[in-house]
């Protein structure tokens, strides 16, 4: 994104959508290009947790023999961003993957977990994400909720009361359509998306699980080539991802046991980033929405995707440009 770009957007990344053209302020959101951040809270993993019951029999083997190889190793690999929710959203992010689990002997204290759990809890990060919003007013983060390692019907009981009772009149009911404009107008800056349908259909103020366009591998160009086979199907209704993160397997990372994701990623970005800086949001079939990817601060990417808005406002100008009587 050039220096005229950015100044159109309006500067720094802390308050883009507030800044966004006029034009702009009635598209749904879903409509727009929105960067968000892969495993969120992948930041804080506790190296010395153990290995979430959902990974497989021989990897909870593995670290139940040998806890100080196989934690520092699903450390590195599973450590997919840098820096905090609050920094996370000064660089302009506004959807948040946040993957969710009790620990075996955590009592009732919620975490989050990518492989092994993290050292913050979901209050502590929750908490730290409503100062920030309150912060910045005309912001809207899209938070979403998903995968529950262990918790029970009475953990998402308390899950939801707190995330209803901390934003309050900050959530935006899902049978809206949310621009900026409307929800400027009401005051509401937080969409949380649920992956429970029995809580999501107790509480009007939990929107469905957003899907999620996710390749599945290591390599970037088997990522790219996914992504656009999906897009040849058309995009879903409402909000959706595509996901520009990696995956490696026990497999590629015996193969490479001095590598991280880190590395993996960094190297990739020189050919995900100019594919993403290629796309265009909107209602059309291969219209992108929420672009997601890891070590969000490691590049341009947040400019990049925010900057795509600027096509919607560009192909407005010339259909309104064509309306005109000659």
């Amino acid at each position: 994104m050039g220096d005229n770009q950015r100044e159109e957007v309006g500067g720094g990344n802390s308050d883009w959508m507030s800044r966004l053209p006029e034009e702009l302020l009635d598209v749904p959101l879903w409509n727009l290009a929105i960067p968000g951040s892969h495993d969120s809270m992948s930041f804080c993993l506790d190296v010395s947790s153990p290995v979430l019951g959902s990974e497989s029999f021989l990897l909870r083997l593995t670290d139940r023999l040998f806890p100080c190889w196989t934690r520092p190793c699903i450390y590195h690999w599973s450590t997919s961003q840098q820096s905090v929710l609050r920094d996370q959203c000064e660089l302009g992010i506004r959807f948040l993957d946040l993957r969710i689990a009790r620990k075996p002997a955590g009592g009732s204290t919620l975490f989050f977990a990518h492989g092994i759990y993290t050292l913050m809890t979901v209050k502590e990060a929750l908490e730290e994400l409503a100062l920030w919003l309150d912060a910045h007013p005309k912001e809207i983060i899209i938070i979403s909720c998903s995968h529950f390692e262990s918790l029970t019907d009475e953990d998402h009981i308390q899950l939801v009361e707190f995330i209803m009772s901390l934003f309050s009149k900050k959530l935006c009911f899902s049978k809206d359509v949310p621009t900026l404009r409307s929800c400027w107008s009401r005051g509401q800056q937080v969409i949380v998306s649920y992956d429970n349908q029995q809580m999501e259909w107790q509480h009007p103020e939990l929107w469905p699980m957003i899907p999620y366009w996710y390749a599945d591998s290591p390599d970037p160009n088997k990522v790219i080539a996914y992504l656009e086979k999906q897009k040849h199907h058309g995009r879903p209704d409402g909000f959706y991802v595509s996901g520009l993160n990696l995956t490696e397997d026990g497999c590629y990372i015996l193969l490479h046991p001095f590598q991280n994701l880190r590395k993996m990623t960094t190297r990739a970005l020189s050919l995900l980033l100019p594919w993403t800086a290629e796309q265009h949001p909107g209602p059309e079939g291969g219209g992108v929405n929420i672009v997601c990817c890891d070590f969000v601060g490691l590049s341009q990417f947040c400019w990049i995707v925010i900057g795509l808005n600027l096509k919607l406002l560009k192909a407005a100008v010339s259909s309104n440009h064509q309306d005109e009587p000659l």
